[in-house]
């Protein structure tokens, strides 16, 4: 049995790509994404983990929380072999719009924790 989708999604972005965003429109894509052909995202569940693995250097990290209805049709769940789980991608830009809360995210430990959304 499949696990139901989730009511939201999670781009990690420093604070720098964040106000690239709000000024072009578009989240800038990373070169992951470029060699990939897609934006990565993560479900609530995976984004710390993520954070943890791929952006220990980052100090001011924010998940940008997107509610995945509206761009459902973009989105597919595909399997990261090395996490061994799906994690959802989105096959066009993230604009600016589909965020619907920008959420700090703090160091804790060796990993990070979700701070109060902005």
């Amino acid at each position: 049995m499949s696990k139901p989708r989730p009511e939201f999604v999670y781009r990690l972005a420093s604070a720098a790509e964040w106000r690239e965003a709000q000024a072009s429109g578009v989240a800038p894509k990373r070169d992951i994404d470029l060699k990939d052909g897609y934006m990565h995202l993560s479900t609530k569940e995976q984004a710390l983990e993520t954070a943890r693995l791929h952006f220990a250097g980052v100090d001011d990290l924010l998940a940008l929380e997107i509610p995945l209805a509206p761009i459902a049709d973009d989105v597919k769940f595909e399997l990261a072999p090395k996490r061994g789980e799906a994690f959802p991608h989105l096959y066009r830009d993230l604009r600016r719009e589909d965020v619907a809360a920008v959420i700090p995210l703090r160091r804790d430990g060796e990993g990070f924790s979700f701070g109060e959304p902005q």
